[in-house]
């Protein structure tokens, strides 16, 4: 039902982004479905600056409000300036002799011109210096994470003050931390185990989850909507999966059938089973990251197009009726962002729970008699 709710949003935005109209200036009509379709763009990607928002003023010149961050290149040495030399991407970037260009979000080596030249498929075949930016999505991680330790340090505090009772705000998170512990590890992964998984565990519930809600402010982020972030979380849950992988583990890979036939009659099936389980090694972290990906990607979409509706419809009819559904959209989004946490949490777990599990290998004899 989640993933059809899902789909319906994500079909819907793509229906509004692509059935805006246009916005009249004065004396000048400007097309506002490139317009609202680029605005949500550019919030979607990453960018080498904080912009909080911006205006247009009556001769039509864009000011920005916000703050620019370091961009941190790797070009024949490492080049270290601010991102307000790009002025937006309206301005090159002259640094050590070298000049430099954004270009949808990319910075790309370039002449004095600014001169961007295009493959057959019009992608850009200028250099690319390595790029090691602070990027704001690189911001908000560490925000995120100062934020984690903060909270967790304060609680642990709280719990050897107190005899093991929260105080403040701790109150609040241990509820959650018990039933990660409880309803997600213990089950998942069993008593024995469990306690090596939780750091891990907690970690990526609390980061996934306090990035999803900073996704929804108007600061204008979207962490877990780049594909980069969700791929780096889904290969930890891989990586942790597979070293810490028993032999039993390893073995249903290679031998899933085990004893239950002669050597011989497995090798017809094994050609079939084996390349299956391997495959579902790919298929699980990709599983992971898609649809995080996909649901907060989606949720931005739909709550940036009902806005867009509202500067569209210009009336005291369809504009309250789209303030009202991002109003619900976002409302939504909060129990998405909880439930999005969740999944990859619950998931994680039962992927470490296969990896870690363990058979009782009793009396040969008695096996072949069973």
């Amino acid at each position: 039902m989640q993933n059809f709710f899902v789909k319906l949003l994500f079909v819907t935005a793509l229906f509004i982004g692509n059935s805006a109209f246009a916005q009249e200036k004065e004396g000048e009509p400007t097309d506002k479905k490139t317009e609202i379709k680029a605005y949500i763009q550019h919030h979607l990607q990453d960018s080498h600056d904080f912009n909080l928002f911006s205006s247009t003023d009556e001769s039509g010149e864009v000011h920005h409000y916000g703050f620019p961050l370091p961009v941190i290149l790797w070009d024949d040495g490492l080049k270290v300036f601010s991102s307000s030399k790009f002025n937006h991407g309206e301005t090159l970037a002259e640094v050590d002799g070298n000049t430099y260009k954004l270009y949808h979000s990319k910075i790309y080596k370039t002449d004095a011109e600014g001169t961007i030249n295009y493959d057959e498929e019009q992608h850009p075949t200028n250099a690319k210096p390595l790029d090691f930016s602070i990027t704001k999505s690189v911001v908000m991680i560490f925000i995120t994470g100062l934020l984690m330790l903060w909270l967790f340090s304060s609680l642990a505090k709280s719990y050897a003050k107190n005899g093991l009772i929260a105080k403040g705000a701790g109150r609040f998170f241990e509820p959650v931390v018990i039933y990660i512990r409880d309803d997600i590890a213990r089950s998942n992964i069993g008593e024995e185990k469990y306690k090596k998984y939780m750091p891990y565990l907690l970690t990526i519930f609390f980061f996934i989850f306090f990035l999803n809600l900073f996704g929804l402010t108007p600061l204008g982020v979207n962490v877990t909507g780049n594909i980069a972030i969700t791929v780096a979380l889904a290969l930890f849950t891989f990586l942790l999966t597979n070293f810490t992988g028993t032999k039993d583990y390893w073995k249903h890979l290679f031998d899933p059938l085990g004893d239950t036939m002669p050597w011989y009659a497995k090798i017809p099936l094994y050609i079939i089973l084996v390349p299956i389980e391997l495959l579902g090694l790919i298929i699980k972290p990709f599983s992971l990251l898609i649809r995080l990906y996909a649901n907060m990607q989606a949720g931005h979409i739909v709550l940036m197009s009902l806005i867009g509706l509202m500067f569209i419809f210009k009336s005291w009819i369809g504009s309250p009726l789209s303030f009202g559904l991002a109003f619900a959209i976002s409302l939504i989004e909060i129990l998405v962002a909880l439930l999005q946490a969740y999944i990859f949490t619950m998931l994680s777990a039962l992927y470490f729970g296969f990896a870690s599990e363990t058979h009782e290998h009793g009396d040969e004899g008695e096996i072949q008699h069973l």
